[in-house]
């Protein structure tokens, strides 16, 4: 709905795939799994966002 809640969504996913990335390369499959929970939930916020978006137009 707004430019802040597009950029936490964007900002989760990204420190999610880095996360995740960097769990894969280290072996860390914790890391990794925490990695895509974050970036899982940003997907999840953006989703949010884009409906409230189409609701309220």
């Amino acid at each position: 709905m707004t430019a802040t809640d597009k950029m936490t969504a964007r900002t989760k996913q990204a420190k999610g795939a880095a996360e995740e990335a960097l769990g894969r390369a280290m072996g860390n499959e914790r890391m990794a799994a925490k990695g895509r929970a974050a970036r899982s939930s940003g997907d999840l916020r953006q989703a949010a966002t884009q409906a409230k978006e189409a609701f309220f137009r």
